[in-house]
């Protein structure tokens, strides 16, 4: 993991307004949400894993499931998961099991982040400045 200090830290949005301007330009509601948190994730790459700018964000006013809902900004960071292969190889399941196991845990959750991509990094986060504080 690594930090990128920014100007959007602190900043509190409409989280519909955050979707509306952020969904376009490829950003994701991570699937670690829960109805006080969540974050946005942009892949960057997925040659050897997967490599991340997640924009986290905290709940100020309601609910994640709430039309109204206000978020305060976290400290957008760098993550990698490298995750394990072959898992799916010469696996038979039924439709009822594969919507269980149809995620593999990750190989290592905190991989070593490439070092080509941190400038990639650095750059979206001054687009995100642009976008937000603009």
């Amino acid at each position: 993991m690594i930090p990128i200090p920014s100007e959007i830290q602190g900043q509190v949005f409409s989280l519909f307004d955050l979707e509306q301007k952020l969904k376009p330009r490829g950003y994701d509601i991570g699937g670690n949400w829960d109805y006080d948190h969540g974050s946005f994730d942009y892949k960057i790459s997925d040659e050897v894993g997967y490599q991340f700018l997640r924009v986290p964000f905290s709940v100020v006013n309601g609910q994640l499931d709430d039309k109204e809902v206000t978020v305060r900004l976290g400290e957008p960071y760098l993550l990698s998961h490298k995750y394990q292969r072959g898992l799916d190889d010469n696996v038979h399941v039924g439709n009822f099991s594969a919507s269980f196991d149809q995620f593999s845990e990750p190989q290592d959750p905190d991989a070593e982040f490439p070092e080509e991509y941190i400038d990639t990094g650095k750059e979206l986060v001054e687009e995100l400045e642009r976008i937000l504080l603009t």
